[in-house]
């Protein structure tokens, strides 16, 4: 955790601030206007451009520690992609999630053909190292010629209808992309994307974790988890 601690060093406000700050912005769908007015009326003065440069520096090292956190892959995997413009010109968010709606896996990419899917299903193999028993997906033909490279024998479910986990999960990016009236640049929205959903897999309540008590505790382990990640703990 050297990096985390060493990257608070000559910053007026102090680690915990910062901290919460970032988790604001990345954790809700707030503006960074409304961040900074936030923080005022907690007697707290600090600039939306110092807002942006926290959540570029110690966004993504947090989101980091997060994703490292997070439990080991299960075995069925939701594919699923999504168009973004980004300056007029149209780009591909490609997402995994597995069964129980943990975001795995994001890539941002300019087509959408067998060569982005077989990127997405490498990169997920070679980052939890497992062979899934099944991936279901749309109805989009890149998926089934890009897993007959990667592996021939991975069950392949393809049905619009099977799909809703993982278009499900596009929903708070949709939302989030409106209030940030889109994005500047694929490098930009590779990053937050990334932090959202380190994010929101630790803040989510899963299915079976319904009571009243266990949303609670959750949600004291996910505060937890930031601080531990952000290194305020």
């Amino acid at each position: 955790m050297q990096t985390e601690i060493s990257s608070y060093k000559r910053h007026r406000f102090p680690p915990q601030i910062i901290a919460h700050v970032v988790w604001l912005y990345v954790r809700f769908n707030l503006s960074l206007r409304e961040v900074e007015e936030m923080m005022l009326a907690r007697g707290v003065d600090v600039s939306y451009e110092t807002i942006r440069r926290w959540t570029v520096k110690f966004g993504p090292l947090i989101a980091h520690v997060l994703r490292r956190r997070q439990p080991r892959l299960s075995d069925v995997w939701h594919l699923d992609e999504v168009v973004v413009k980004i300056a007029g010109r149209s780009y591909w968010l490609w997402r995994a999630v597995d069964q129980h709606g943990v975001v795995r896996e994001e890539i941002l990419q300019s087509r959408r053909d067998k060569r982005a899917a077989k990127r997405l299903l490498v990169k997920l193999m070679k980052r939890w190292g497992v062979v899934p028993k099944r991936i279901i997906t749309d109805k989009l033909r890149s998926y089934g010629a890009a897993k007959r490279e990667v592996a021939p024998g991975l069950d392949h479910w393809s049905h619009k209808g099977l799909d809703n986990r993982a278009e499900n999960s596009h929903l708070p990016f949709r939302k989030r992309e409106r209030g940030m009236q889109g994005f500047r640049s694929p490098g930009g929205l590779q990053r937050f994307v990334s932090m959202q959903s380190a994010t929101r897999n630790s803040f989510s309540v899963p299915a079976r974790r319904r009571s009243a008590l266990t949303i609670r505790y959750h949600r004291l382990e996910a505060f937890e988890a930031w601080e531990t990640a952000a290194n305020v703990a």
